[in-house]
């Protein structure tokens, strides 16, 4: 395959969707890009049920077909329009295990860098969980240095204050 063919990034990143808690795509999104029907990628689904348990592989319900639809314009025409059925949603492992059944090589090559790319997400959301984390510590950081700094002023508080009392004492001691 060469790289006239291949997918860009953000054609396939563009769908991937956060539902029920995790990273999947859609049957017909993923017929699509491995240029089959939808139809008949469900129907190799379907022969080979046993290789996608509920981990894999979900149908989404109504609720959830709407609210994905409304959310993402481009779901609004041409994407899943005609569908008989709602659409099935595939986690990264039932997109691993598509090319178990969907033997072309543009399957394949397809397979191949959607994973990739679900590899690629899974690291920006790392690295921004370690951000997170990084900006805990300096906001902890500082709200301990806030104490410290009012800690201080509290001290040359009572400084002044003690000195301006003992301005106000009796001198005891030698005159001269």
């Amino acid at each position: 395959m060469d790289d006239h063919s291949l997918l860009s990034e953000e054609t396939i990143s563009d769908k991937i969707y956060f539902i029920r808690g995790q990273k999947v795509m859609l049957d017909f999104d993923l017929a699509l890009l491995y240029e089959v029907e939808t139809k008949r990628l469900n129907e190799q689904v379907k022969r080979n049920l046993s290789r996608f348990p509920e981990d894999f592989m979900f149908q989404l319900t109504e609720n959830e077909y709407v609210s994905l639809r409304s959310q993402i314009a481009t779901l609004k025409k041409g994407r899943g329009e005609h569908q008989k059925y709602l659409p099935f949603a595939f986690t990264e492992h039932g997109v691993l295990m598509l090319s178990s059944v969907l033997k072309s090589d543009k399957a394949i090559q397809t397979n191949i860098q959607i994973m990739r790319i679900f590899t690629k997400v899974r690291q920006m959301i790392l690295d921004t969980t370690e951000i997170k984390v990084d900006i805990l510590q300096i906001q902890k950081k500082l709200e301990n240095h806030d104490k410290n700094i009012e800690l201080v002023f509290s001290y040359l508080d009572e400084l002044t204050e003690k000195k301006e009392n003992d301005s106000e004492r009796v001198k005891i001691g030698y005159k001269k």
